[in-house]
């Protein structure tokens, strides 16, 4: 069974794509300039993960998928780019073996079976972890957590900077979705407003026929920051995050029998937190911010 990206992409792979297309490749300095948030820290600051002797290993075979914008993509050049790219080259150098490291994409339907067959050593694709994949394969820390976030029209009148203010508002979502399930579970003084798909509720919240969203934050910083919502609103309040409704958050999916490399990520992942260049890859690649 082919298991999914995080929830927000199964619908809206083109619609990303192009809005990211839009703001990294268009406008990147102008929204590169205006970060106000940084990644939260997944990592304890005063836990120190060992590093695994690693001086056997002939090579680390990263494997991941070009289609899920823009942790993995390709550039305007064709060649291999995103946060998760980045991030890879970034953990072999971090233990040194960078000339050892390779990054190869492959349909993500076929990422689970690459990897169970050894055509690669790990997985970093955005695959959503679960408990059947947890008894196949094992997880890294999670390094980067895809929250959920409100969008307000900004000529609504809101009270306050916190949800609170949206009571008695009307408020949309997609329906069917786990997002619409997190907004009645957190928020049950909302009106809630469901939508058929993401373009409906967009595309009504600029008319100000709601006066806020509940979305995937990814989606909306780059709506938001993109020529398609005509400067009509701005995220709000947040960002909420939980592990029921939206997942453990971004891993690596490595083999069953290797531990070792499992722990050396994860160390590297710690070492990248504490030291900056994970929070150096984030803004590269989430020019709006997420948080």
């Amino acid at each position: 069974m082919v298991q999914s990206k995080p929830a927000f992409l199964a619908s809206g792979r083109v619609f990303i794509l192009c809005l990211v297309s839009i703001v990294l490749f268009s406008a990147f300095p102008v929204f590169a300039q205006q970060v106000g948030s940084s990644v939260p820290l997944l990592f304890d600051s005063r836990e120190r993960l060992a590093k695994p002797d690693l001086s056997s290993l002939v090579r680390l075979r990263f494997l991941t998928s070009v289609d899920f914008p823009p942790f993995n993509f390709t550039d305007q050049t064709g060649k291999l780019a995103g946060f998760n790219v980045d991030l890879a080259r970034e953990i072999c150098a971090e233990l040194e073996i960078a000339d050892k490291c390779q990054i190869q994409a492959l349909p993500f339907a076929d990422l689970q079976k690459a990897l169970a067959g050894s055509q690669g050593d790990a997985v970093i694709a955005g695959i959503a972890v679960t408990p059947e994949l947890r008894r196949e394969f094992l997880f890294s820390r999670p390094y980067l957590m895809l929250p959920a976030r409100f969008v307000r029209n900004t000529a609504a009148s809101v009270k306050g900077t916190t949800a609170a203010g949206l009571a008695g508002h009307s408020v949309g979502v997609v329906k069917d979705t786990v997002h619409e399930a997190m907004l009645s579970a957190f928020f049950p003084a909302i009106k809630v407003q469901p939508f058929d798909n993401r373009e409906a509720l967009l595309a009504a919240l600029k008319e100000r026929k709601v006066d806020a969203a509940f979305a995937d934050a990814l989606q909306l910083s780059f709506w938001v920051a993109s020529p398609a919502s005509d400067k009509c609103c701005a995220l709000f309040d947040g960002p909420y995050t939980s592990e029921h409704f939206l997942g453990e958050g971004m891993t690596i999916m490595l083999r069953q029998n290797d531990s070792v490399l499992t722990a050396a990520i994860d160390h590297a992942l710690a070492t990248l937190s504490r030291n900056g260049r994970l929070q150096e890859i984030y803004l590269r690649y989430f020019p709006y911010g997420l948080y």
